[in-house]
């Protein structure tokens, strides 16, 4: 990507961040950077393509860790800075998140690896659990579905913690991102072994004492 490019995408992120996508125009953005319309066009042809690159930008990140996972070597610790670094990415894009249902029916190409990653994530979850059970941090499930039930829920809260923050909070602090990574974090508590538990209570002390 060329550097005009970058700043465009970073100019379109902090108008769509401000104002909401779908309140932001080709030449707003274009007036953000002193350029005119026809300047812009020529790097990338509508909004729609803005957003795309914009989303394919931002997923960059979590399809790697996806991808990278068999290769981590699994903590509680690990596990609680994979959640801070994704729920800090995702801030960054917070016009994605705050209004996720609309923006998914912008792009066909957007909706359709959104809910490719829905299912890779849910499947790095289940073997997210099978490290921490070999590794003697997480119980063996009760039943089948028991974990498959907690990856679904994780990744659900995953992608809508950053909307239902923003009910409450205009601009998320350090405190509030704190809070719902320890919030995610702590679903996971419940299936943990004492080994598990020790060290999970060890790093987040603050927030449970």
């Amino acid at each position: 990507m060329n550097d005009k490019k970058k700043v465009i995408l970073n100019a379109a992120k902090t108008l769509f961040n401000d104002k909401g996508y779908h309140n932001v125009t080709i030449r707003m953005i274009a007036l953000k950077l002193n350029m005119s319309s026809g300047n812009l066009n020529y790097h990338y042809k509508k909004r729609e393509d803005i957003f795309e690159a914009l989303y394919f930008e931002m997923v960059s990140e979590f399809d790697a860790r996806v991808r990278d996972l068999p290769a981590v070597e699994v903590s509680i610790s690990q596990i609680r800075n994979d959640i801070e670094s994704s729920m800090k990415r995702m801030v960054a894009y917070t016009f994605f998140w705050t209004d996720l249902y609309n923006l998914l029916n912008v792009s066909e190409k957007v909706n359709e690896h959104f809910q490719g990653v829905y299912k890779n994530r849910k499947e790095g979850c289940l073997l997210l659990f099978k490290k921490m059970i070999e590794k003697g941090l997480m119980h063996k499930p009760d039943y089948e579905w028991d974990h498959k039930f907690l990856a679904e829920r994780m990744v659900n809260y995953g992608n809508t913690w950053l909307y239902a923050t923003g009910l409450y909070t205009k601009k998320i602090n350090r405190k509030d991102l704190n809070i719902q990574v320890n919030l995610l974090l702590s679903m996971l508590f419940p299936y943990l072994t004492p080994l598990g538990k020790k060290e999970f209570l060890t790093i987040n002390s603050e927030f449970f004492y």
